[in-house]
């Protein structure tokens, strides 16, 4: 995947230690923030924490699909602040392309079939288990964003650590879907909703950047 002026530029420097510092100080204030209820902190660190590590990956040569993904990522973020139902939706869509954009990234490469049964039945149960409880409105719109949630967390696989970053993003998504659903929640759930993303996030970025440097050539 990579040529050599490109292996040069995964070389980790200042500023991206500096900026994969700077994001890890964002999630920790973003996840204190949610934990103490303080809505005001989570309204700052939230919408940093992409653009951040969008900006840590491309100081070490990152693709533009995975460029892309983040800050479409982003756009959900910010849009997810607002309590709105169109906000909702059109946050969704963001993340919706963002997913299309890894799912780019990833290509053709191998991939596990048992793997692909494993996570198409994951979707079909989950699907038919929230459809009732979703409201009416919403029941196409998530069908359709968990098949292409589904499709990127099954293909993410291909990149070895990317992987387990999908499978967090569908776990996720699944938790904000559940509570939609207005299915039993979890003490702090949107607290548990954006540790598992950032995480999904993170790893979704390192496995890309390890799959086309190596390990010993990022800082990830």
């Amino acid at each position: 995947m990579s040529t050599a002026p490109a292996a040069a530029r995964a070389v980790p420097t200042t500023a991206s230690r500096a900026l994969l510092a700077a994001f890890g100080l964002a999630a920790a204030v973003d996840l204190a923030s949610l934990l103490a209820g303080a809505d005001l902190g989570h309204q700052i660190a939230k919408p940093l924490l992409m653009p951040l590590l969008a900006a840590y990956a491309v100081t070490l040569g990152a693709p533009k699909p995975l460029t892309a993904a983040l800050l479409l990522g982003w756009g959900g973020d910010v849009l997810l602040l607002s309590d709105a139902d169109r906000a909702f939706l059109v946050g969704m869509g963001s993340f919706a392309a963002g997913h299309v954009c890894y799912l780019v990234l990833f290509g053709r490469r191998r991939t596990s079939p048992a793997l692909g049964a494993l996570y198409a039945a994951a979707l079909v149960g989950t699907v038919v288990l929230l459809w009732p409880d979703l409201p009416a409105e919403l029941r196409i719109p998530v069908a359709g964003y968990s098949l292409l949630l589904t499709a990127m967390a099954y293909r993410s696989s291909a990149l070895g650590l990317a992987g387990l970053g999908g499978a967090l993003f569908l776990l996720s998504d699944t938790l904000i879907a559940t509570g939609v659903a207005d299915w039993p929640q979890l003490p702090a759930p949107d607290f548990w909703v954006m540790l598992t993303y950032i995480a999904a996030q993170y790893l979704l970025t390192a496995g890309t950047l390890r799959a086309m440097y190596g390990e010993r050539r990022t800082t990830v």
